[in-house]
């Protein structure tokens, strides 16, 4: 990391320790499972500070939409929230985006390369008394990990992770090429009518040779309002089911992601090449077809393999 991106992870790990309090496993898992629910969600991203001469700030974006958020699995160690987008008027549902939460995690993945995610451990001085958070595409590939914990200052539960990497969302790789890798801080907070996710994003060109350089600063503000105007039933029929059918998706993922080295995707950094044929067999499950193990198996055959071996860092 450079040295600006580490002053500003050491300042935000210092704000989220300066009143820490004694972990509580319990009381964290309960703050996770609160994000489930019905919701209107706002996405918001703004550039702020341009770090590169001659570099034009984005324009802002906005965009929003109504998204469910189901409990997968919820163990007192380990909980996966599922969310699904469901468009009002048509009822056409989405499988979105997947966050899994593991306290004390050994070891997670980092996006250390296009395409590439390698398993490492995570230091005993960071994991110990904190929550891991693993986000992942539509498909159940890798985005991005982020380790912190969860404090309760003045009665708000707040999550803040640490410093880490993550590859270009979607809203930005479909139209730009000036930089490939995002270093991240992420924090989650409980609100009286939801939660929200912040993003504290500065946008870098990562080169082979592992010189950087920055582009520029962006804050990103997610939230996360419940709602009864919306009828999500058509995403709960959706996930009743296709749930057994993503089980075995991430069960492959599981088989790259569980152990080193990792994972390298041979698609495009959109991985339709993966979306379409697995979003394609969720719906065949969902109208009734059936879908054997060797046609997902096909997919990852086709798209996936481990990522090389890392030299010693």
């Amino acid at each position: 990391m450079t040295d600006s991106l580490a002053l500003a992870a050491l300042l935000l790990a210092l704000a989220a320790s300066a009143h820490a309090t004694p972990a509580d496993p319990a009381r964290d898992r309960a703050s996770i499972l609160a994000m489930q629910g019905e919701y209107t969600v706002d996405f918001a991203f703004d550039e702020t500070i341009l770090l590169k001469p001659g570099y034009e700030r984005a324009p802002a974006v906005r965009t929003g939409g109504n998204e469910v958020v189901i409990v997968v699995e919820d163990t007192p160690k380990r909980v996966v929230l599922q969310h699904l987008l469901v468009e009002p008027k048509s009822g056409h549902v989405t499988k979105h985006w997947r966050q899994d939460w593991v306290y004390q995690a050994p070891t997670r993945f980092e996006f250390t390369a296009d395409q590439t995610w390698h398993v490492r451990p995570i230091p005993t001085a960071l994991t110990t008394g904190a929550w891991t958070q693993c986000v992942y595409e539509v498909s159940d590939a890798p985005r991005y990990c982020g380790t912190g914990a969860w404090r309760y200052d003045n009665g708000i539960a707040e999550w803040t992770s640490d410093l880490s990497w993550r590859p270009l969302p979607r809203r930005e790789y479909t139209r730009r090429s000036d930089y490939n890798a995002l270093a991240v801080i992420n924090r989650h907070t409980r609100t009286p009518n939801g939660w929200t996710h912040e993003q504290f994003n500065t946008k870098i060109q990562r080169r082979p040779d592992g010189t950087r350089t920055p582009i520029a600063r962006e804050f990103g503000f997610n939230e996360y309002n419940k709602t009864t105007e919306v009828d999500f039933t058509p995403a709960y029929a959706y996930w009743t089911a296709t749930a057994g059918y993503w089980a075995k998706v991430r069960q492959r993922w599981d088989d790259f992601l569980g152990q080193a080295p990792g994972v390298h995707l041979k698609t495009k950094p959109d991985g339709m090449a993966m979306i379409i044929p697995l979003f394609t067999q969720a719906q065949d499950i969902q109208d009734g077809k059936t879908v054997v193990d060797t046609e997902i198996d096909a997919v990852f055959q086709q798209w996936v393999e481990k990522a090389p071996p890392e030299s010693a860092r």
